[in-house]
């Protein structure tokens, strides 16, 4: 579904899509056309294992100017992983196509992964984007202050370039990321009738710090709560409301949340 907004933004960058997933497998060409139509002008495919990060750079490759990869291994997914999986995301950090690290980060609501686990292959995340200048690209659920606690050390060697996607914590925990020299994500949940608190950080974000994402396959928007797949298209639903909710244009906010994602992603 092409979205309603189409007329009203210049244009608007996805930085969350796991294009990868089998629900795409008739349709990506349709759905990117429809993402093109919506106005966006980028797209960040999103590794969070070894296989679909490999997926990811194949697709930003087919791509180019138009979808970019990040690669990592989720921690959700961490314990599956075979003994060299973490060799391919350390190979694939250079490739051409790669714009991030991750997905990566800490989740203490699903218990697929030991604790131990999950802290040792974030760390491991946060030393390879150092290493090769590239943004983080983080998980969060019901963890926040470890994660922050987790990336403050790393902090004595500058700002940590990186973005909490999809974020959900409250201002407090904002506030502290923002501190670290993260940018701030939202997707779908920011839109939901329910989300009124949530709305309320997003209109606090100083406005260079500030990006959009779906999540796709997940957290469609409303008006289309519960439709899944999510697309990149809808996008602009979800950057309709975070513009409402701080008084700007949708032409200013899709300005400006892509110009901050093509700088954090080094995307001309």
């Amino acid at each position: 579904m092409i979205s309603p907004h189409t007329q009203e933004y210049d244009l608007l960058y996805d930085t969350h899509a796991h294009l990868t997933d089998s629900a795409y497998a008739a349709t990506l060409p349709r759905l990117l056309e429809d993402a093109r139509l919506a106005g966006l002008v980028a797209i960040n495919v999103i590794g969070f294992d070894a296989a679909t990060s490999r997926q990811a750079c194949r697709l930003a490759d087919s791509h180019p100017g138009f979808l970019y990869a990040t690669v990592g291994i989720q921690p959700n997914s961490a314990a599956a992983a075979a003994a060299d999986d973490w060799d391919s995301i350390v190979k694939l950090a250079t490739d051409p196509t790669v714009r991030g690290i991750g997905e990566t980060g800490l989740d203490r609501y699903w218990d697929d992964t030991p604790w131990e686990v999950q802290q040792d292959y974030f760390e491991r995340h946060i030393v390879l984007a150092r290493r090769h200048d590239l943004p983080l690209v983080i998980h969060m659920r019901e963890c926040g202050q470890e994660i922050v606690s987790q990336l403050t050390p790393h902090a004595a060697g500058g700002p940590i370039r990186g973005v909490m996607h999809s974020f959900t914590g409250d201002w407090s925990l904002c506030k502290q990321c923002l501190d670290l020299g993260l940018m701030i994500s939202f997707a779908g949940m920011v839109t939901f009738k329910k989300s009124g608190d949530l709305r309320e950080v997003a209109a606090k974000v100083p406005l260079e710090s500030l990006l959009v994402e779906t999540d796709s396959p997940y957290l469609s928007p409303e008006p289309l709560r519960g439709r899944r797949p999510n697309e990149p298209a809808r996008v602009s639903h979800t950057a309709a409301v975070i513009a409402a909710s701080r008084g700007m244009s949708p032409a200013e906010f899709g300005e400006a949340t892509t110009a901050n994602a093509k700088r954090l992603f080094g995307v001309d």
